[in-house]
């Protein structure tokens, strides 16, 4: 996976318009088998929320994917100060 900023020269790269619009979501679901991680992105509003994507992804592509994340996180602590973490939602799995 390629950042985003530097995308390698020569690529083509097309996004529909209901891809175009985007997706918000406020909590995400993480669940994998052996050869694939599920991420389940969702909007959820009290009482109940949707599935607004579902990526799936391989168990290499998904590192590669946080690597990319964790790079890009910290550009933008750099650029604009520390980031505040979002409190978990009630009923959500504690990560150690």
């Amino acid at each position: 996976m390629e950042e985003t900023k530097n995308p390698p020269k020569g690529m083509n790269v097309k996004i529909g318009d209901e891809e175009l619009k985007g997706r918000y979501p406020n909590l995400v679901r993480v669940s994998h088998t052996r050869e694939e991680f599920i991420l389940d992105f969702i909007n959820m509003v009290p009482p109940q929320g949707a599935v607004t994507a579902r990526v799936i992804m391989s168990p290499g592509h998904l590192k590669r994917l946080i690597r990319a994340l964790d790079h890009n996180l910290k550009l933008y602590e750099n650029n604009f100060g520390p980031i505040q973490e979002a409190t978990e939602p009630p009923g959500a799995v504690e990560i150690n």
